[in-house]
């Protein structure tokens, strides 16, 4: 198992910074890759930026040159720095872990965070 607890969302205005901080605990060797996914209102759920355990990142086309995702392998942290943010960036924002076993697949979810970018 693995648990997720994010931090960092809220109110900015647009062109605005953020971070958010995503820590893991429990069974983290078994991490393959962590990311960040957001949901805005009326919306699916879509990838924002993901990383491996090997430092392999991507990112949605829309945030691309603005975002960065990293991570503390040390720390079982993983981050997103949101910059020149854009009311379209207002979502909940989820953070993502992904094991790969002899079953396949995992997804583990955090409770996600509130960032809403408004003058």
């Amino acid at each position: 198992q693995v648990q997720l607890v994010e931090s960092g969302g809220g109110l900015v205005q647009p062109g605005g910074s953020l971070r958010l901080s995503c820590a893991a605990s429990g069974s983290t060797f078994s991490i393959n890759r962590m990311g960040w996914y957001r949901q805005a209102p009326g919306k699916q759920r879509e990838l924002v930026a993901r990383i491996t355990s090997g430092g392999s990142t991507n990112y949605a086309d829309s945030v691309k040159g603005r975002f960065a995702i990293s991570r503390d392998n040390g720390k079982n942290t993983v981050y997103l720095q949101m910059n020149s943010l854009k009311p379209e960036d207002t979502a909940v924002y989820y953070c993502n872990a992904a094991t790969n076993g002899a079953t396949g697949w995992y997804n583990y979810w955090g409770q996600g965070t509130q960032v809403t970018v408004s003058s």
